[in-house]
């Protein structure tokens, strides 16, 4: 992923400030090089990267009311492998930490966010319509949320699917100009569960 792309998908325009931002969080590998290296993961030696995919965690999304603010820095990459991501256009993904409840009965391909799951956002489609599930920032907070156009009281309103009530957001045509859709989500990320890890219990002494 080169400098640009980066700097498109985190709001910064000029690609030497994306280039001193990852200096400076050490995730560039080389300074004279123009393109972002992020090798130093383990998990992405060369022999993986073509199956493998390093998406940036751009911070924190809340999934309740419009608190989390939105950080447009990047804190951190994620890999993952390519056949869990339900797109060939990989190069604008990134993703962000689910922190709350109110999408826990989301529909996102099968699965639901729950808090501490990793949302995969496609920030190039920002063009939402009826039923999509987006990454939304008002006022400068984020959030993740279901978007709807009524067009008839001329309103976007961003809704919960969750076990617990949480109030809808509305939000008038006239006051648009304060909410912005980051991008689509396309996929969650699970957070691995306490019961799925495999443990080894040995059954008795070997003599």
């Amino acid at each position: 992923m080169g400098l640009r792309q980066i700097g498109r998908l985190i709001g910064v325009d000029h690609p030497q400030k994306v280039k001193f931002h990852l200096e400076k969080i050490g995730l560039l590998d080389d300074g004279k090089k123009t393109r972002a290296s992020f090798m130093k993961s383990p998990m992405l030696s060369k022999t993986r990267t073509r199956n493998m995919l390093s998406i940036p965690i751009l911070g924190l999304a809340n999934c309740g009311d419009a608190t989390m603010l939105a950080e447009e820095h990047i804190e951190g990459i994620l890999p993952v492998s390519r056949k869990l991501i339900p797109t060939d256009n990989v190069d604008n993904l990134f993703a962000v930490k689910a922190v709350g409840v109110s999408m826990n009965r989301a529909d996102i391909n099968g699965k639901t966010i729950e808090d501490g799951d990793y949302v995969i956002v496609d920030g190039e489609d920002k063009n939402a319509k009826t039923g999509d599930y987006v990454l939304s920032v008002i006022s400068g907070l984020a959030n993740i949320k279901r978007f709807t156009e009524d067009k008839i009281h001329r309103q976007v309103i961003l809704q919960s699917e969750s076990s617990s009530f949480f109030p809808p957001i509305h939000i008038h045509e006239d006051d648009l100009d304060e909410y912005l859709v980051n991008g689509k989500v396309i996929e969650v990320i699970k957070q691995m569960q306490e019961e799925s890890v495999y443990r080894y219990e040995p059954v008795g002494k070997v003599i």
